[in-house]
């Protein structure tokens, strides 16, 4: 029983120590957020042409989550842009 229980503590504070490590420093992988700014389209609408909520497209635009390449690929043709055009440089 002593076994398993210092497994899960070991487990949790692992876990625990990778979610604050992201929450200290959010790490901007998309920039789905700007090229909506530069076509002129909100949250709203891009939302309503691919099919998700308006609170999934804010979340991905805020890089709180990332789309998986599918609903990137929708994104793109949605609002005619190369998906690649998403992609933020990631070099420090």
């Amino acid at each position: 029983m002593v076994d398993r229980e210092l497994y899960f503590i070991r487990y949790f504070s692992a876990r625990f120590e990778t979610i604050q490590l992201l929450m200290v420093e959010k790490i901007k992988i998309n920039r789905i957020k700007a090229v909506l700014a530069e076509k002129d389209i909100k949250h709203k609408d891009l939302a309503e042409m691919v099919g998700k909520t308006p609170s999934a497209i804010t979340r991905i635009c805020n890089n709180d989550f990332q789309p998986t390449l599918k609903v990137l690929r929708e994104i793109a043709i949605a609002i005619d842009v190369i998906s690649g055009s998403f992609l933020c440089r990631l070099s420090k």
